[in-house]
């Protein structure tokens, strides 16, 4: 899914898919090791997509931390 796509979702939404995404990658890397997988370049999007994630959380965090520097 594109960043702008997981943008549109709340907060609640996105760390629900990054809970899921997770799982997902952990039960892909222990079928890879044992050879029950043969698509690795699932793990790839996976994995990026979990980075889309964390990015948009902290963009959205700093953003609420920001205030106005008084002078």
């Amino acid at each position: 899914m594109k960043a702008q796509e997981w943008r549109e979702k709340n907060v609640a939404e996105r760390k629900q898919a990054l809970i899921e995404l997770q799982d997902k990658s952990r039960k892909l890397r222990f079928d890879l090791a044992t050879r029950e997988a043969k698509n690795h370049s699932e793990l790839g999007k996976i994995k990026k997509d979990i980075a889309r994630l964390l990015t948009i959380g902290r963009e959205v965090e700093v953003s609420l931390d920001e205030t106005p520097e008084s002078k």
